[in-house]
């Protein structure tokens, strides 16, 4: 909550973060052909053709599998989460980066990144969900790639600051786990 809060500060103040440029910058100079290809997975893969998709066979697969709390708590988690950057995005109206063309241009708003949100979201409900099982490792070491993949996509694609990646982090990190406390009494063991 706390990087959060110190990030929209920043960005509410319109003050740049002394880091955002210089990763741009850094990301512009190493762009080529075969890193434009794996970013542009990365990005897709990040909302409309991997997470968006996976969320929503998620809470409908708990739904028909009986698991009501696990669905009420991934689609309070996911929902929520979605809802929450558009109401940031429209709160803080950060203009995206304009340092050079991208080639996944984006017209929205740029702080927080909805990318990372969702995959920070889809990551968090999906390590809590499979915390006490066998699929808790399998689950860690597949995050621990995509999320930061996503992210660094949105950087190396010139579409988001790295402060708008890390604010998405810490945003949806916070919404979830309030969403696990809220859902799931203390008493009650994860699925």
């Amino acid at each position: 909550m706390w990087l959060f809060l110190e990030l929209a500060d920043e960005v509410h103040e319109g003050e740049s973060l002394p880091f955002d440029e210089p990763i741009l910058l850094f990301a512009q100079a190493m762009a080529r052909d075969g890193f434009d290809r794996v970013f542009l997975y990365f990005s897709a893969a990040g909302y409309q053709y991997g997470v968006v998709p996976f969320d929503i066979l998620l809470v409908a697969g708990l739904a028909i599998a009986r698991r009501f709390r696990d669905s009420v708590f991934a689609g309070l988690s996911i929902g929520g989460s979605a809802l929450l950057n558009i109401a940031t995005k429209q709160l803080y109206a950060r203009d995206r980066p304009s340092l050079w063309e991208s080639i996944a241009p984006e017209s929205t708003f740029s702080f927080p990144s909805g990318h990372a949100m969702g995959s920070m979201t889809l990551a968090l409900v999906l390590l809590l969900l499979c915390w006490r099982t066998r699929w808790r490792w399998w689950v860690v070491a597949a995050m621990a790639v995509f999320v930061p993949m996503v992210g660094l996509s949105r950087v190396y694609l010139g579409v988001h600051y790295p402060s708008d990646i890390l604010a998405g982090w810490a945003a949806a990190t916070v919404w979830v786990l309030g969403a696990w406390v809220l859902v799931r009494p203390l008493r009650a063991r994860p699925a």
